[in-house]
């Protein structure tokens, strides 16, 4: 298994010099820019204002996209918390890393965001829901395994948002934040805000909560109320037999976005009022989506590959790059080239073992240009859904499973994703080159896409009946390298 080697970490992090002697400034003599990166768990791309919902309150977020570069073809490559979060952290896919389930421990050797930013002299902070160390849902996450993040508040997971635990700093005494933990882990993000010195060092900062993802009747009462079940309007892609189960969780779901959104708008005037905000990258992005009964699937549910699901929010705000003008980027991004691109805006080189693409030069203001991001689910656990891989372009998203082409979807055309033109000769045109595109991105990876067996057996992971991870306390930790014992 290819990993960032010792010598490629030595280079990237300043010829091996410690990170407390790299300069906090770049090059070109400007400052190097801070990282903010904000993520949701579970909220799709359609649950904003600004895209469109016409249900949620947003106002924060529809302001924050407004003064933000909007990636309008965001996808998460593995639309489920762990594989996604492994391959944020290294820039790699889940096939590369072994990364493809939940519950999964994401080795030392991996090196990526946490790392390479404190090698380039950053300071390093993690709030809120990891996922990746894949010892205990409830466990102690010890330093040597938080992949470079110092300042540190977080657990492993946990979605009871009303008396959440995390664990602070070195010590093993398990804590509970108070109230909402989404608030209070705001409060907690804004004061590391506010002790920083706009004259010292660079920091990454990452601040991961874990609403919207369900229980959706546990958002605070004040925002479940803007939003009266016989008031919502559902989309046209949830068929009758789902809309009482839609209308049951969507008041709740849209509480926690609503919920959110007051978090994000509070990180962002803690940017403005410490006077940080010029220099600061923020991203505002989700893991993955949430079906929330389109095309028939119940809700709570993902990993499938329509927009619901794949589809994510995807903002880029720097002040100092483009000022308080926004504008829609159509350029397709993955969660393999996140790491690339924060990279290549602080300025900093991009390891070559990352297999995502470096995107910086569209923040930038470089023209769109159409390209494959890539989806896949290598060993669902949903049941009944089906392995797959597919892409993501400007304006297609093209699947197919073990059996051959599966969906092609002119999102242009069909935002809902009414009509599969996958097989009809008026689109044969287009599925060839969304087809070459996807062998194309397949071939880049080394995956000749494989049943889920196969992976499970050259990995060495044991599943239960549904395909899932064990994430009971004292179930043996599972994951690259870690091999069952004989």
């Amino acid at each position: 298994m290819s990993r960032f080697t010792r010598r490629e970490f030595l280079r990237v992090s300043g010829s091996g010099l410690a990170a407390a002697a790299l300069p906090s400034w770049s090059s070109t003599g400007t400052p190097r820019p801070n990282v903010v990166f904000v993520f949701a768990d579970q909220w799709r791309a359609s649950a904003v204002g600004y895209a469109g919902d016409p249900n949620v309150r947003t106002p924060n977020l529809d302001r924050l996209a407004a003064a933000s570069v909007r990636f309008t073809n965001a996808v998460s490559c593995c639309p489920v918390c762990t594989p996604y979060r492994a391959s944020l952290l290294t820039g790699r896919t889940p096939t590369t890393t072994g990364m493809f389930l939940n519950d999964l421990a994401l080795p030392p050797g991996e090196t990526g965001l946490g790392e390479i930013f404190k090698a380039s002299g950053y300071d390093t902070a993690y709030i809120g829901k990891w996922h990746v160390d894949g010892h205990g849902r409830r466990s102690f996450i010890p330093p040597e395994r938080r992949h470079g993040f110092e300042y540190w508040k977080a657990a492993e997971c946990d979605h009871d948002y009303m008396k959440s635990h995390y664990y602070a700093g070195d010590s093993p005494e398990m804590r509970a934040w108070e109230g909402y933990d989404a608030f209070a882990q705001t409060q907690d993000a804004r004061a590391y805000l506010r002790g920083r010195d706009r004259g010292g060092k660079p920091f990454l900062l990452v601040l991961s909560y874990g609403p919207p993802h369900f229980p959706h009747g546990t958002a605070p009462g004040e925002s479940m109320a803007l939003y009266p079940s016989e008031e919502l309007t559902l989309a046209p892609n949830v068929p009758e037999d789902q809309r009482p189960g839609v209308l049951k969780e969507l008041p709740g779901y849209y509480g926690h976005c609503t919920a959110l959104d007051r978090c994000v708008g509070d990180i962002v005037r803690t940017l403005e009022e410490t006077g940080l905000a010029r220099n600061t990258i923020l991203v505002f992005t989700s893991d993955h989506g949430e079906m929330m009964g389109a095309h028939g699937v119940r809700p709570r549910l993902k990993q499938h590959p329509w927009d619901e699901s794949v589809h994510v929010p995807f903002l880029v705000r720097y002040p100092a790059l483009h000022g308080a003008e926004g504008r829609s980027a159509a350029t397709p991004i993955g969660t393999p080239d996140i790491l690339p691109t924060l990279l290549g805006l602080a300025g900093l080189p991009v390891p070559s073992a990352a297999e995502g693409e470096d995107l910086s030069a569209v923040v930038r203001g470089a023209a769109d240009r159409d390209r494959a991001a890539l989806i896949m689910s290598v060993a669902p656990f949903i049941p009944g859904l089906r392995e797959y891989r597919g892409v993501r372009t400007g304006r297609y998203t093209y699947v197919r499973d073990l059996a051959g082409p599966w969906l092609l979807f002119d999102n242009l055309a069909d935002p809902f994703q009414l009509t599969n033109l996958a097989g009809a000769p008026a689109a044969a045109k287009a599925q060839a080159r969304c087809d070459e595109a996807l062998r194309s991105e397949l071939r880049k990876i080394g995956d000749d896409f494989r049943p889920r067996r196969s992976y499970l057996e050259r990995w060495g992971y044991r599943v239960d009946a549904g395909g899932a991870i064990s994430y009971e306390a004292g179930a043996p930790p599972q994951g690259p390298g870690i091999r069952k014992s004989e």
